[in-house]
């Protein structure tokens, strides 16, 4: 369905991912219709990144995913608060969070780079097909495909 962007509309799908900011490995991948907003996948791109006893410390998140529930969130499972801040109706920024933004876009920018190399060489900004059980099987081959071509720059850098 629709949702509209720098009064803009778009129709389509979003993708929410987990990346792993050590390496750029896609943990996991959500797909959710265009209208619905980004701050209640948080939990879900955490919970389905674990793959390992390993907890997670501290997850990186941009500012569509800023809001009290998510902040809750982390500091409930004791987990480091990652998600840069934004601007709201009632206050602007300080310059201490301009700072922090700074910081995190630091690391935030492996996150980043998933997405922008899989729209641009994997047309991921387009939904191929109709269904959203059909473009999550595409979202996951791609996922995987990504991991793979990771992993072996990855293993080309550590043996050269």
């Amino acid at each position: 369905n629709w949702v509209i962007k720098n009064n803009t509309p778009h129709y389509g799908l979003k993708e929410h991912a987990s990346v792993d900011t050590s390496h750029g490995f896609i943990l996991a991948t959500i797909l959710s219709q265009a209208s619905v907003n980004d701050t209640n996948y948080l939990p879900y791109c955490t919970t389905f990144s674990r793959h390992t006893k390993q907890l997670i410390k501290k997850v990186f998140a941009d500012k569509g995913y800023a809001g009290k529930p998510n902040r809750d969130f982390l500091a409930l499972n004791k987990i480091a608060d990652g998600i840069m801040r934004k601007n709201s109706t009632t206050a602007k920024l300080t310059e201490i969070e301009i700072e922090r933004n700074k910081k995190l876009s630091k690391v935030r920018y492996i996150v980043e780079q998933y997405f922008g190399l899989s729209h641009l060489h994997d047309k991921a900004n387009r939904a191929r097909f109709t269904t959203i059980v059909k473009n999550n099987f595409d979202c996951w081959y791609r996922q995987a495909a990504y991991n793979i071509a990771r992993g072996v720059k990855i293993l080309k850098v550590f043996t050269a």
